[in-house]
């Protein structure tokens, strides 16, 4: 019997009565960075200047492509994407904030790139090192024959820059177990949208791929895929029109070293749920939806719908590049209602659902339903509300102050009864698997990831408080949303106004 995304969601699921005790092994805690002691790193420029784009800019417009791409553009694109922001100290040791967040601050997403005519890099394939802030040559030469085959894009695009994010399974699966293929795909749509939007913010265009060669990719890239996970692959189109010389070079093994880069433990406990679902996604179903929203599948209805309008301009306090790094997961909220006008940019940040599609897959309203339980917002009454991004509106499916009850369903957490919003991702996950197989659970995670990191991002450049929630009784959630026995909440995004900016 192939395994089911169903069922390994279903398998994973807390519940209140079987929350047996978990203690970490400290003895055996991962690394967090990846090395290569084989390889010398080659060190990325220091002092680069950063745009000063405004994220509602990228939100609302469009990149101005540019040709060519140098050294310093990918300093500044790693610097953006994946850079260590803050340190402090903890008994144990050095403790390293992140510019995007991370389930347990575990950060299981590691970064390669492959890179053609890059201006003073020589041509091969490359792993990003964020200790180092540097790059380690994997291997020499060009492989854009390669990628053409195992990365199906359109034909007349050059991709002169070629990003891929992968998850190490026991990063994540040390404390979560076997629940943490979840935070692999949500913490890598985190690092994903801070890449989606850096791109552009520099003037280059991108292309977001989750379907994918895996195989041939996980062996190119030399990672053991036992431990280590190939999800989503981003191009940018930097080389001239010209016609690539289409040839089949053979991609030679990797040193069996470079293999065990991938263990980041002396003792991993192997979950085999955790391989079993991404196996069970790597088959690519090609072809079209229905067309049809997931709204429409999940259960709960709207009876009316309000037009969501949105602000002239955005009351932001940072730019894009001083969002990045200074985004905490704060959460010290406090009931003083959230301004309406911030309010319509936070849902404003989750339309425009053409800037959250992958190439040849589904787009986001074909993956996810958006909800949001009001609790103090000027202007609107508290409740649970569906958004329709499409159509730019929203509708109220229940009244009351459903952010206390959800705040015990998130592992009692209670802080979460002062935020003024809680954004939630749903999804009907055997339609979901119907139409695009256990691969769709990876489209639907990794969107809702890129989406809640779109948030911490809109908050933080708002003055806000935002923390994300991956941990909750399942069944209870949907009880709560009156979900249909097919629809499970993926996410949770708490936002609000705070006592203060500092991180907790």
């Amino acid at each position: 019997m192939t395994f089911s995304a169903a069922q390994y969601h279903r398998e994973t699921s807390y519940r209140r009565d079987r929350m047996g005790g978990h203690a970490l092994d400290w003895t055996h805690q991962p690394d967090t960075f990846k090395s290569y002691p084989q390889a010398e790193p080659l060190p990325l420029p220091r002092e680069v200047d950063l745009p000063e784009v405004f994220l509602s800019r990228l939100i609302r417009g469009s990149p101005s492509p540019s040709k060519g791409l140098t050294a310093a553009d990918l300093a500044r694109l790693f610097l953006l994407t994946s850079s260590l922001t803050a340190k402090t100290r903890h008994p144990g040791g050095d403790f390293y904030y992140r510019t995007a967040a991370s389930a347990g601050a575990l950060y299981p997403t590691e970064i390669y790139g492959a890179f053609t005519n890059v201006e003073g890099l020589e041509d091969g394939l490359y792993h990003f090192s964020i200790a180092l802030q540097g790059l380690t040559r994997l291997r020499s030469g060009d492989y854009l024959s390669f990628l053409r085959r195992s990365v199906p894009g359109h034909p007349s695009i050059n991709p002169g820059v070629t990003f891929f994010f992968t998850a190490i399974f026991f990063r994540s699966s040390w404390k979560y177990r076997a629940r943490a293929y979840r935070y692999h795909l949500l913490d890598t749509g985190h690092v994903l949208e801070h890449l989606l939007l850096a791109l552009p913010a520099l003037n280059f265009s991108a292309r977001l791929f989750f379907d994918f060669a895996d195989q041939e990719i996980s062996h190119f890239l030399g990672i053991d895929e036992q431990r280590e996970a190939v999800l989503a692959v981003v191009q940018v189109p930097t080389l001239p029109d010209f016609a690539i010389q289409e040839t089949n070079p053979r991609v030679e093994d990797l040193d069996s070293s470079f293999r065990q880069a991938s263990r980041v433990s002396e003792q991993e406990v192997d979950y085999p749920q955790i391989l079993d679902i991404h196996q069970a996604g790597l088959e690519v179903r090609e072809g079209p939806g229905d067309g049809s929203t997931m709204a429409r599948h999940i259960g709960p209805v709207p009876k009316d719908w309000t037009p969501l309008s949105s602000p002239a301009s955005w009351p932001e306090k940072t730019n894009l590049a001083q969002t990045i790094l200074t985004r905490r997961s704060r959460r010290n909220f406090v009931t003083t209602p959230l301004p309406r006008d911030l309010l319509s940019a936070l849902l404003e940040s989750l339309g425009h659902p053409e800037h959250n599609t992958a190439e040849n897959s589904p787009p986001q309203q074909e993956l996810l339903s958006i909800g949001c339980l009001v609790s103090s917002a000027e202007g609107v009454e508290p409740g649970f509300y569906l958004l329709d991004t499409l159509q730019q509106k929203w509708g109220m499916v229940a009244g009351g102050m459903l952010t206390h009850p959800m705040a015990r369903i998130c592992l009692d957490q209670v802080w979460l009864t002062q935020a003024a919003l809680h954004f939630l991702f749903i999804t009907p996950i055997g339609k979901l698997e119907e139409r695009w197989g256990p691969r769709g659970y990876r489209y639907a995670m990794m969107t809702a990831g890129r989406l809640g990191e779109r948030l911490y991002l809109t908050a933080t450049a708002l003055g806000l408080g935002c923390c994300g929630i991956g941990a909750f009784y399942d069944q209870e959630a949907a009880d709560l949303l009156g979900l249909n026995p097919d629809s499970r909440m993926l996410y949770l995004v708490a936002v609000g106004p705070v006592k203060s900016m500092k991180g907790v």
